[in-house]
């Protein structure tokens, strides 16, 4: 399993915008998750892939698989014709690098926008995928890094959330 790919997008989580919109603090929010996310998952092994806390709980790579559906479900509410890479093909890596793409390209276009009920549709308000997508999505991030810690393998202790970057 690839280590720290500093390429990948939230290594450390981006520069905040200047400006305080709508746009600008549902990005930050996705940014805080790619942050997360990209912590949780960094370095996980095949053991800790099949970790699951119950029987009838899901693994932490059937966790990963929902929080990838959730990066496509969040890009296709503000991407009209998104259509998503297909997972189930792909091994733990790319599902990994696409989720984090998929959380970057969501924040960028957020950040350029400061009207987001544009993002409203027919079906729901954007405030739902606030409280929906995203917000389970931070949910999961945390159950990945649980489900770590109970494989023997613990999140890195030099993540610091709070300044989204690693402690010297």
């Amino acid at each position: 399993m690839a280590q720290h790919d500093k390429k990948l997008p939230y290594y450390e989580i981006p520069e905040a915008p200047q400006n305080y919109t709508a746009g600008t603090s549902v990005a930050r929010m996705i940014d805080g998750l790619g942050f997360r996310y990209y912590w949780a998952t960094d370095g996980l092994r095949s053991e800790d892939l099949a970790c699951k806390a119950s029987d009838s709980g899901r693994t932490s790579g059937e966790t990963i698989e929902h929080l990838y559906g959730l990066s496509n479900f969040i890009l296709s509410t503000i991407i009209k014709d998104f259509t998503p890479v297909e997972s189930t093909e792909m091994m733990f890596d790319e599902k990994r690098k696409q989720t984090l793409l998929n959380f970057k390209t969501a924040s960028d276009i957020l950040k350029v926008t400061d009207d987001i009920s544009k993002f409203d549709n027919n079906k729901f308000p954007f405030w739902n995928v606030i409280n929906g997508p995203i917000a389970d999505a931070l949910w999961h991030c945390g159950q990945v890094v649980l489900l770590r810690r109970a494989s023997g393998n613990p999140f890195n202790s030099k993540v610091s959330v709070f300044a989204g970057k690693l402690r010297e």
